[in-house]
């Protein structure tokens, strides 16, 4: 058995990888250390209580103690979730961006060259690479240019992980996905806003224009090429896990909005967000030649998938709103 640490598995990605590591490797136990911030949520887990393969340790990545006690456990192998993730909230306010992202990615990195880790998985962001024109791609080589805090707080991380790589020869491997969305993601990113506010009829938030475009990858296949880098991705090397799949914010919105039979009348367009990015967009050639992997979910289906989650689940995602 393998015995693999998730940080920050209560969350979006993190619970949605837990559920198809559990059901696709029978050969794998799972400790999940999580912090249960706002936006971690044990619920997403519920139906593994009493699974004898599953453990759950409430601890912070920034406190050393935690992190320790998790690598109590003969931990083979770090997949490394926990993270702030909201851009706008990393406006707000950067300092919990740098104490999670960098610091806590840090004490991660330490704890596993210490404690012997055959492998450590580090998932990172499109959104190192800064962001592009109306054409090309970002490619693995792209060198970072990060234009938010929260950007430039998982670069950082992405850094310390390169560090350990080339100075104490830690076996690494990074992640860099584009926009993921889904079953179970928190209430405050783009398709869950739109969501939520159409279904209760409320003017739906759009940014700028809502002419910026983003590379959307079902969850499910997000995690999915995890697994793959995790098991056939070569040490010390970063991978781009995208779909292909770019749409403008806009006609996200309208397809939502179509999905729910809702008029295009609800869409309310407001101040941009400030330094927003134009464009994100993959090369994940890199992934698919040296693991198999690639996208499975085209991006209307994944989209139909997920309105009829989240009206199938409004009891979940309501507990969450503040209006």
């Amino acid at each position: 058995m393998k015995n693999i640490l998730i940080t920050g598995g209560a969350g979006f990605i993190g619970a949605n990888f837990i559920h198809r590591i559990l059901d696709k490797d029978e050969d794998v136990n799972i400790i999940n250390l999580d912090k249960l911030t706002y936006a971690g949520d044990t619920e997403r887990l519920k139906t593994l209580e009493g699974n004898e393969r599953y453990k759950f340790i409430k601890g912070d990545i920034t406190n050393k103690r935690d992190v320790y006690d998790a690598f109590s456990s003969e931990i083979d192998t770090v997949v490394h979730f926990a993270a702030e993730s909201h851009v706008d909230r990393s406006i707000e306010d950067a300092e919990p961006f740098e104490a999670t992202n960098v610091r806590g990615t840090m004490m991660l990195l330490e704890a596993a060259r210490k404690q012997g880790i055959n492998r450590f998985v580090h998932i990172s962001t499109d959104e190192v690479y800064g962001e592009l024109g109306e054409d090309g791609f970002f490619t693995e080589a792209t060198p970072f240019a990060p234009n938010s805090p929260y950007s430039a707080s998982k670069a950082s991380g992405d850094l310390f992980v390169q560090a350990y790589r080339h100075t104490y020869g830690l076996d690494t491997v990074t992640l860099r996905p584009s926009n993921n969305y889904g079953p179970w993601q928190y209430p405050e990113k783009l398709i869950p806003v739109v969501i939520n506010h159409a279904l209760d009829d409320l003017p739906v938030p759009v940014y700028g224009e809502g002419l910026n475009v983003r590379e959307w990858l079902f969850v499910e296949d997000c995690a999915d090429g995890i697994m793959q880098a995790m098991g056939k991705g070569k040490s010390g090397e970063a991978y781009n896990i995208g779909s292909g799949h770019e749409r403008r914010n806009i006609d996200v919105v309208k397809g939502i909005l179509a999905l729910l039979d809702k008029p295009e009348s609800l869409i309310n367009y407001v101040d941009d967000r400030l330094g927003h990015d134009f464009r994100y967009s993959l090369d994940s050639s890199k992934i698919k030649t040296e693991t198999g992997w690639q996208a499975e979910t085209g991006f209307e289906q994944g989209l139909e998938k997920t309105v009829k989650w989240y009206l199938d689940n409004q009891p979940w995602w309501r507990k969450f709103l503040k209006y």
